[in-house]
């Protein structure tokens, strides 16, 4: 019932959008406030109805090109150079984020140059001067990231990227939100000015203000936007429908690397607000708490064994996991997978150079099996809880964070107090019964996609078929229970045949 909820509750939006009387019902979702009167920050948080999702077929990263246009491009009175001249002695600067449903614009100021402020801020997204040098500089920008950044900088991120890229082929989440090297490359600035005029309407913006505004700035800066946008009506995009793997479906990214990054996951029928979601937000804390040493992956696959930075999984998309440890906003989205993220192993020598990442992700598929199998024990479930009684309380930690969750607030349908002040109670409710119950709900061992970024792919495709226990070594003795685990890990199957294994070069992710 909760996502028939949510998924009524986004297409009567979609529906509403430049209907005569729609004014009058949609004021309340179009206007989001967080007033902290002691505050002297203000923060902003406008939210459009629009994303990567709703790139046309064939301009992939359009969406991400217009916002970057917005937030890094001028505006019909100032240059992006004198915007940046304006904003330094503020020591004050605006954001964007693209992601699948929402793109997002972002700013906080002292209220003492709240006016100065906001004058450009406003400027920015309802003036934008879609100057042909700023759309050249971005669009340039843009695929030096898509044809460099995203291939040779981060493998653990681009392992993620693949990751969904592969769940969600087929639906309006598969591309990455940047776009791919072909689309991008084809853009032009007319297509920007397009996708601004069709995507940014007066009641497909949803306004966001915090901190301590004075009073009736929140209706001002609804009312600006108001004005500046015209109405009009933006197409529903249907929820996707990601398809389970049946059985483990492998991708094999040929790339001269030393170490090899690793995601796995597979889609799950949970979204915030569920019923289930903060049993499983306990059961996913213990398994694999973002860059903690709480998760039980990390005590497992680091912590133990010194194999790599960090292990964690995932119930919510959390893109960039490398740049924060808090959780992520403003990715709202109406499909979720459920992914371990096996932050880059080494190689060893030839012969076995890649039994350290197949033990690698051995471990991670035994200790999801056993999970599924075993559940959490009483125990576990008392101490996940009060780990995670204190450490959400720095979830908020900022009047823009906490903004940003009332504006996914909005996005799921949450009511107040919202989902930051309802962790805490929901979390007292929790047994081992009712984790238990929601990990055989939710999870499953056996239908994976698995993604490896990794030198010398044929080697580890053959690897894979033959099925042999892939060992690894240590430097120094090691107690007697973990050798012994490590044979049994060393042995754990990863059933695959060679028509569920694919092998693409470097040189073509992502091309388009």
């Amino acid at each position: 019932m909760r996502r028939l909820a949510l998924i009524a509750a986004l297409a009567l939006a979609g529906s509403l959008v430049g209907c005569t009387g729609a004014e009058d019902s949609m004021d309340d979702a179009r206007l989001v406030t967080l007033e902290e009167e002691g505050s002297p920050f203000i923060a902003f948080n406008i939210w459009v109805r629009a994303g990567s999702q709703n790139d046309p077929e064939g301009q992939e990263g359009l969406a991400a090109i217009t916002a970057a246009m917005l937030a890094d491009g001028g505006t019909e009175t100032l240059s992006y150079q004198e915007i940046l001249e304006a904003l330094y002695p503020m020591a004050a600067g605006y954001g964007y984020s693209v992601d699948k449903e929402m793109t997002v614009f972002t700013g906080r100021i002292h209220r003492d140059n709240l006016n100065a402020y906001y004058d450009l801020f406003r400027a920015a997204l309802l003036e934008p001067a879609f100057d042909s040098e700023d759309f050249e500089r971005i669009k340039s920008q843009t695929l030096n990231q898509l044809e460099r950044g995203r291939r040779y900088n981060r493998d653990e991120e681009l392992s993620k990227e693949l990751l969904f890229w592969m769940a969600y082929r087929g639906t309006p989440y598969e591309h990455p939100e940047e776009g791919y090297v072909q689309s991008v490359r084809d853009l032009t600035l007319d297509d920007v000015r397009q996708f601004y005029a069709d995507h940014y309407l007066r009641y497909n913006v949803v306004v966001g203000i915090g901190g301590g505004y004075p009073d009736g700035f929140d209706q001002r800066v609804r009312a600006d936007f108001d004005m500046m946008l015209p109405e009009g009506t933006v197409p529903a995009v249907a929820p996707p429908e990601p398809a389970m793997p049946e059985g483990m479906k492998v991708l094999l990214v040929e790339k001269n690397t030393d170490a090899v990054a690793i995601s796995m996951g597979f889609p799950i029928d949970l979204l915030r607000g569920d019923d289930d979601f903060m049993a499983m937000l306990a059961a996913n804390s213990w398994f694999g708490e973002h860059r903690n040493s709480f998760s039980h992956l990390y005590q497992v696959i680091r912590e133990t064994r010194g194999m790599n930075y960090g292990d964690y999984s995932y119930i919510e998309a959390f893109p960039a996991g490398f740049a924060t440890q808090q959780p992520r906003v403003n990715v709202g989205r109406q499909s979720q997978l459920f992914e371990i993220w096996i932050r880059p192993i080494a190689m060893t020598a030839p012969g076995t150079l890649h039994d350290r990442a197949l033990f690698a992700t051995r471990a991670a598929l035994r200790e999801l099996d056993r999970l599924v199998r075993n559940g959490m024990t009483g125990p576990q479930v008392e101490e996940t809880v009060a780990f995670l009684r204190n450490y959400s309380v720095n979830w908020g930690n900022s009047i823009s964070r906490r903004l940003a969750y009332r504006m996914d607030d909005a996005f799921y349908g949450i009511d107040d107090p919202g989902y930051l002040a309802s962790i805490r109670p929901g979390l007292e409710t929790l047994t081992a019964d009712t984790v238990n119950r929601a990990i055989r709900e939710h999870l499953q061992a056996g239908n994976l996609y698995l993604v490896l970024v990794t030198r010398d792919a044929e080697g580890m495709k053959q690897k894979l078929l033959d099925g042999t226990a892939t060992a690894i070594t240590y430097a120094g003795p090691q107690p007697d229970e973990v050798l012994a685990e490590d044979e049994e890990i060393a042995r754990h199957p990863i059933p695959v045949t060679e028509d569920d294994i694919t092998i693409i070069p470097i040189e073509e992710v992502f091309e388009g």
